[in-house]
């Protein structure tokens, strides 16, 4: 069963000029060096620029080999070589070591260097230091949009998460800035802004200071999109750290999607080749099952199946004309139906395997078990054994945060020994990887005795409100806590269900995680659009350690649609979930809404604990 939109849903904006934007920009560029060139393209860029400018528009802009950037000696004969790279140090003095291998050996050529998404000061330094700077001509690619479908664009920029909410490095920050301003000049004004978090607030401020400069852009004209809400990943990591159980989440985790596409293998394909396949709106198939919880999806695809069976069955009694007619109208929709039809089942019965053998049945109780809050104990020596059988790093790792953030960090004594377990189990390298944890506050230990709960209910019986939310924030900025239970009981995120939760037909977004949990992130951005404010969330937002960095910005909505007051974009900075995703696409219908998803990348919980892993996979 797919999920239809209301017949009352408002249209969403066409998103197809960001790409031919992206794609004129790129052409520019690259004519400016005329003639014949050789691109290297760095590997993390590959994949979203195939899906701006494939290989026959390169050729068609004098493009003749395409190189992938790696510490090799470029093998390039071309007397004109353009570098497509991301602004990292490394590329720097790899393009330095050719630029100078060919002055040794007294060669010229020319060199260009195209950063994407924008160029660092850094960068140029490094040149500089290199002596090569006079050599190379260097400009900005600025593409920050890619539209992945119709209703989610990514900034492609997976390194946000760690670079800014672990290293506290803002210069992802600009990007951000330039690609909602960007939004805002072909789809805005936005009338009504919502945020939470300290990236969301820096960046919508820097975002508001740009519009003014440019003021009048954008005035008098109707907004397209009503509302806009920015949310930081810190302010909910439970949510990305689960288990995903809805098909496209599974997907995901998985087989890992790639910018839009993921690679089946031999073992979906039941072939000796694997297959690139495009997961977007446009598969009619996994377009009916990508938001359905895993359960509900073999059937579905089996039901497909048969009727598809029938419909080729019908061609049996037809006379030659009929028959003229279903060749040339139905016949290869039909085949493209059956052939995706195929690569799904595949993908299930390879999800399915790989899930029994890991036994998700026994994970997923402990995951719900920590998320109510209940058999502690049972859950903890879960994760001792799930160590000791070194099922995996990452997972391991992520359990334990799981622990961590919902019980408010671990008592000394469990952080200890899960820890000396752990480092035993998978290694000492793995030493540095806790420190990142808990600068970022996803595991931590409680401070001793840790009794700043039961101070902070006596410090508030004695001062007045104000008072008691200001020293309760000086104690949770001593360490980034998580009150993940007292949130959730404010929130309601566990739902009481009498009797069997429902899969099949979900009645609140909790069916995301088989109706055990809502989604911190979007019971939050239900309950401010019901408000259209913060107002009466003023606890859940100190629980949330945030309460300075929340804010509601509102403009006059007298120009604004009806329509457009039921398009909602939301924003997520350092990465969302297909499950978060999911959850909203189910909230717009309930209430008549569409979401539109930006985020810096698509993230699930394995991807977290690598951008905090110092062990290179």
């Amino acid at each position: 069963m797919a999920f239809p939109h209301r017949p009352d849903a408002p249209e969403l904006p066409d998103f197809s000029m960001l790409k031919r934007l992206a794609r004129d920009q790129l052409i520019y560029l690259l004519e400016q060096l005329p003639g014949k060139k050789d691109l290297f393209i760095e590997a993390d860029l590959m994949s979203p620029l195939d899906r701006i400018a494939n290989v026959s528009i390169l050729k068609q802009h004098e493009v003749d080999k395409l190189y992938k950037v790696e510490n090799k000696p470029a093998l390039s004969s071309n007397e004109q070589l353009c570098f497509l790279v991301r602004p990292r140090i490394k590329n720097m003095r790899y393009i330095a070591s050719l630029v100078n291998a060919d002055k040794l050996a007294g060669r010229t050529r020319k060199y260009k260097v195209i950063f994407s998404p924008q160029k660092f000061h850094a960068c140029e330094m490094v040149l500089e230091e290199e002596g090569v700077y006079g050599d190379v001509s260097c400009d900005e690619w600025a593409f920050s949009l890619l539209p992945l479908d119709v209703d989610l664009l990514s900034m492609e920029l997976p390194e946000f998460f760690r670079d800014y909410f672990l290293e506290g490095d803002q210069r992802w920050i600009n990007t951000a800035v330039q690609a909602l301003h960007l939004l805002s000049t072909l789809y805005g004004p936005f009338p009504n802004c919502y945020g939470i978090g300290r990236c969301t607030k820096m960046s919508y401020e820097l975002w508001r200071k740009l519009e003014e400069e440019e003021d009048g852009e954008t005035k008098g004209r109707r907004p397209e999109i009503g509302h806009i809400f920015l949310l930081d990943r810190d302010v909910d990591f439970v949510t990305a750290l689960c288990s995903q159980v809805v098909y496209e989440g599974l997907v995901d985790d998985t087989f890992r999607i790639k910018c839009g596409s993921v690679d089946f293998g031999p073992e979906v394909t039941s072939s000796d080749r694997s297959l690139k396949v495009l997961l977007n709106a446009e598969d009619k198939v996994f377009n009916e099952i990508r938001n359905e919880h895993f359960s509900n999806v073999f059937g579905f695809l089996s039901q497909k199946a048969r009727n598809l069976q029938a419909q080729y069955d019908r061609r049996r009694g037809m006379d030659i004309k009929q028959m003229k007619n279903f060749v040339s109208q139905e016949l290869k929709g039909l085949k493209q139906e059956h052939r995706l039809l195929s690569v799904h089942i595949g993908a299930c019965e390879s999800i399915m395997k790989k899930k029994t053998k890991q036994d998700f049945q026994e994970l997923i109780k402990t995951e719900h078990a920590l998320l109510e809050g209940f058999n502690i104990r049972e859950s903890t020596s879960y994760i001792e054994e799930h160590i000791d059988r070194q099922v995996s790093p990452i997972e391991s790792l992520r359990l334990m945060c799981l622990l961590s953030l919902t019980e408010n960090g671990l008592i000394p004594k469990d952080y200890r020994s899960l820890k000396t377990q752990y480092l035993q189990s998978y290694g000492p390298e793995h030493l540095l990887t806790f420190s990142n944890l808990r600068r970022a506050g996803l595991l931590t230990e409680q401070a001793p005795g840790d009794t700043l709960t039961a101070v902070e209910s006596k410090v508030s019986k004695l001062v007045t409100d104000k008072a008691a939310g200001k020293i309760t924030d000086a104690f949770s900025s001593l360490a980034k806590r998580s009150n993940f239970r007292a949130i959730s009981k404010k929130l309601n995120l566990i739902p009481r269900v009498d009797g069997e939760y429902d899969l099949k037909v979900p009645r609140d977004m909790a069916y995301v995680f088989s109706g055990a949990y809502v989604p911190l992130s979007c019971r939050l951005i239900e309950q401010v659009l019901e408000r259209r404010s913060w107002q009466g969330l003023d606890e859940v937002v100190r629980l949330l350690n945030c309460s300075e960095l929340a804010f509601t910005d509102m403009t006059k909505e007298d120009k604004a649609s009806s329509e457009s007051l039921r398009l909602i974009l939301v924003v997520f900075l350092g990465g969302c979930t297909f499950s978060e995703i999911s959850a909203l696409r189910f909230l717009g219908r309930e209430k008549g809404y569409r979401f539109i998803f930006l985020t810096t990348a698509v993230t699930n919980s394995a991807r977290l604990m690598e951008a905090m892993s110092e062990v290179k996979a």
